[in-house]
């Protein structure tokens, strides 16, 4: 615990000195007319719902008032950046029914990686629209939405993004969690990182796409810390050795670290291949970790609790299914307070943990450049 709390206290005091060292103070906030974002399910505000099957209820419960799309009790980071820089929540691009992309789209899909994989999301979750299918997704709507907007009367154009919008968006890429899980899937250490130098250069080749048509710029996550994640805590069998001091996988996160490595080493060579973007890494790693290391002082109960499913006598039901045990129907609902939890359902946090970060990552605290969002366009 004193570790974390050194460590966010260097953190806090590089963040204001680097800041200050590239002036914040005269730079001018930036004009992001709309946000385009791709991604898994931790930004996923409906998409996969769309595609797929709803989310059903409980989700949705603490913000929406009922299911609308997230895999959550309410908002994710996505929705409470939208929120920061004045803008609307996205409308999934799946999604036909009342939406409006004059502010952006959302491309992101749960269950998505960064590389296809040769699986299915009936056999385990993991979603056809990779992120090469995703920017393939928004060419075509650029294209569309361009040649629409451009030909039609004044009255249709409200819910058509501006063209001229495109090259000043912020474009967020949240992606990489499920590629993570698919190695541990695969229990290969020697393959999966074998694997990820392609995996983060798929990533950039999604970026250098996007520059070419334009986007200029670019807010990288890169992934949280896996080996915390309440549903590898319930649904292993665990030796104390295999945790570190946060009560987390040392070797899964050992994953999720190394990916992380390689994708802000590649992050920092694409600001020399691509000299007109403004390319930000935003350790969004470093900040759940910090959460999940002061749980109770920020309000919470113990990280690996888990607000929505049923976890007791070695049976798992996931939250908002039924299952019959021993002739008993069980209902794996959720927990009467999701804001004292910062895990939602095992795999994605509650609206209070979301906030937690995004509030945090906003600021440029956690970010190279540790320039603030509303600042991101600008290149120190």
């Amino acid at each position: 615990m004193e570790n974390v709390k050194v460590f966010s206290i260097i953190i806090a005091v590089f963040s204001v000195l680097s800041v200050e060292s590239v002036g914040l103070k005269d730079l001018k906030t930036c004009n992001f007319g709309a946000v385009y974002n791709f991604g898994d399910s931790n930004s996923d505000t409906g998409g996969g719902s769309a595609a797929f099957w709803p989310a059903g209820k409980p989700c949705g419960e603490t913000f929406f008032g009922r299911p609308v799309g997230r895999g959550c009790d309410g908002r994710l980071i996505i929705d409470f950046i939208a929120e920061h820089l004045g803008l609307p929540h996205l409308s999934p691009y799946l999604d036909s029914i009342g939406t409006s992309f004059r502010y952006g789209a959302n491309f992101a899909i749960g269950g998505s990686t960064i590389r296809p994989q040769n699986e299915s999301m009936s056999l385990n979750g993991v979603s056809p629209f990779s992120l090469d299918i995703q920017i393939v997704q928004f060419d075509q709507f650029k294209d569309r939405t361009g040649h629409f907007y451009n030909r039609s009367y004044p009255r249709h154009r409200r819910n058509l993004p501006r063209p001229e919008d495109f090259s000043k968006a912020l474009y967020i890429f949240d992606i990489g969690q499920n590629d993570i899980a698919a190695g541990l899937r695969k229990k290969n250490d020697s393959a999966f990182h074998a694997s990820v130098p392609d995996i983060v250069d798929q990533l950039a080749k999604a970026v250098q796409n996007l520059y070419e048509h334009g986007s200029r710029t670019f807010w990288v996550h890169n992934t949280g810390p896996i080996g915390c994640l309440p549903v590898s805590l319930h649904y292993h069998d665990i030796k104390p050795e295999e945790l570190d001091e946060q009560g987390c996988l040392k070797a899964q996160n050992a994953y999720s670290m190394e990916f992380n490595r390689q994708l802000k080493a590649r992050v920092i060579k694409l600001r020399e291949e691509l000299p007109h973007a403004a390319l930000t890494y935003v350790d969004i790693y470093a900040a759940k970790y910090e959460l999940i290391g002061n749980a109770k002082k920020q309000g919470f109960v113990e990280a690996a609790n888990i607000c929505c499913g049923f976890h007791e006598d070695e049976i798992q039901v996931y939250c908002g299914h039924k299952q019959n045990i021993n002739g008993t129907e069980i209902y794996a609902g959720s927990c009467e307070n999701p804001s004292d939890f910062i895990s939602w359902d095992g795999v994605h946090y509650t609206e209070a943990a979301n906030r937690w970060v995004a509030h945090r990552i906003i600021t440029g605290s956690f970010s190279d450049p540790p320039l603030p969002i509303k600042h991101a366009c600008h290149k120190p």
